[in-house]
């Protein structure tokens, strides 16, 4: 098995929060199975969420600001923002990517649906025509681990709040899969606040048991992402939306 290095993205404000004892548990058996973590704290970072002209150092339009067009102009002349660039090379440097979030109001927090936007960019993130099975990451795997506030009975399909994969699908089909990442089971810790020591330990161990069997697995690293926007002509993506 040869080492991967390994990505994870934790977006919760609170350093003893579960969620951050779920990312640390996965670092620690990765590094003992001799594999290399690296970890963005999005909250302690300051990572900002918010998409905007401050996102590039260079302009394509300075007149209208199409997010696709300036995207594309910072992925070909190098001008993205340090916050995206920094983030953009962690994700580069991935093998295996993990996004380790809890559910607030059905959703991950507004944190990481920024970090989505900007740092997983048109021109480095994806680009027309390749998405899925032709996605720029295809070769990779990535993860979801979750908490939630809610059991697993009112996340059921009888449950008052449904089943959670299509709650969790924005951010696994749409997203990761989007990007070509082939993506392991989702990990959900359910009732993590009603849930006692043993159970919160029995989460740690079994995600930590996941997220090591997902980095035994093959890896294709390509530079996909390097090339993909040379192919694409402007008219592709220079469009009013």
């Amino acid at each position: 098995m040869a080492d991967k290095t390994v990505l994870i993205v934790v977006a919760h404000p609170e350093p003893k929060s579960f969620t951050h004892a779920m990312a640390c548990a996965a670092a620690e058996a990765l590094i003992a199975s001799g594999h290399s973590v690296q970890v963005s704290d999005l909250y302690n970072e300051g990572f900002r969420p918010d998409i905007g002209r401050h996102d590039m150092t260079s302009v394509a339009d300075a007149d209208r600001f199409q997010v696709q067009s300036e995207q594309a102009h910072a992925a070909r002349v190098g001008a993205f923002a340090k916050d995206i660039a920094r983030e953009q090379a962690r994700i580069v440097d991935a093998d295996n990517l993990i996004l380790q979030f809890p559910l607030w109001w059905g959703a991950p927090p507004a944190i990481l649906k920024g970090w989505i936007d900007r740092v997983l960019a048109y021109g480095f993130g994806y680009v027309d025509g390749r998405r899925f099975d032709t996605g720029v990451f295809k070769g990779r795997r990535a993860m979801i681990g979750v908490t939630t506030g809610g059991s697993v009975e009112r996340f059921s399909d009888d449950g008052v709040y449904g089943p959670i994969g299509p709650i969790l699908m924005p951010v696994r089909r749409l997203t990761l899969e989007y990007m070509g990442y082939d993506v392991a089971p989702d990990y959900v810790a359910h009732g993590v606040p009603r849930s006692d020591d043993t159970a919160r330990k029995a989460h740690l161990a079994a995600f930590a048991k996941a997220v090591v069997a997902m980095a035994a697995l093959p890896v294709v690293r390509t530079d996909d992402w390097r090339t993909a926007l040379d192919t694409t002509p402007d008219a592709a993506w220079n469009r009013p939306i």
